[in-house]
């Protein structure tokens, strides 16, 4: 699965490819979680729940390779480098985790990996997808069709973070 964004006519975008991930990835897959948390999620979560968060998991790439195994591991990689990553349980039609470099959120990666998400769904004969989105996700779920389940509180690191249970209907489109 590789895909190109397409460079704007003014000015040439950094181009991102979608893949899945690899061994060499899970390096950059700790710093994009470590600074999605961070730094992204800082209008949200105070930075008590915020290092609780970040430290449910080592900043090692060991940590986030062997969760390969685990879940179908997609990346969004710009100059060889991964800036955004999305794991998903294909048997339990949800994604785990979905996290992009703060600086290039907004900018459709993680769309684009949720759109290729929901495509592995379908070709394995899923009818929905959900998520456990975080304060600073479920409100753009929303906006582009999620059904909101309710509120749902998880423990990270001894803290207790609002989450959002979401889901979505994937329809087959044919072209």
């Amino acid at each position: 699965m590789t895909e190109a964004l397409a460079p704007s006519s003014a000015t040439v975008a950094p181009r991102v490819v979608y893949r899945q991930a690899l061994a060499r990835d899970g390096a950059d897959q700790a710093e994009v979680f470590y600074h999605a948390v961070m730094q992204g999620a800082a209008n949200h979560y105070s930075l008590t729940e915020r290092r609780a968060w970040a430290n449910v998991l080592p900043r090692e790439a060991c940590a986030w390779t062997a969760r390969h195994p685990l879940y179908m591991t997609l990346v969004a990689t710009c100059d060889g480098r991964c800036v955004g990553f999305l794991e998903l349980d294909i048997s339990g039609a949800r994604v785990e985790t979905l996290y992009v470099w703060p600086s290039l959120t907004g900018r459709g990666i993680g769309t684009t990996l949720l759109i290729h998400a929901e495509r592995l769904l379908l070709e394995a004969g899923c009818s929905a997808i959900e998520i456990e989105a975080s304060l600073v996700l479920y409100e753009r779920l929303e906006r582009r069709g999620w059904q909101n389940l309710g509120e749902r509180w998880v423990e990270r690191g001894g803290a207790q973070l609002k989450r959002f249970h979401l889901r979505k209907p994937l329809l087959a489109v044919e072209t």
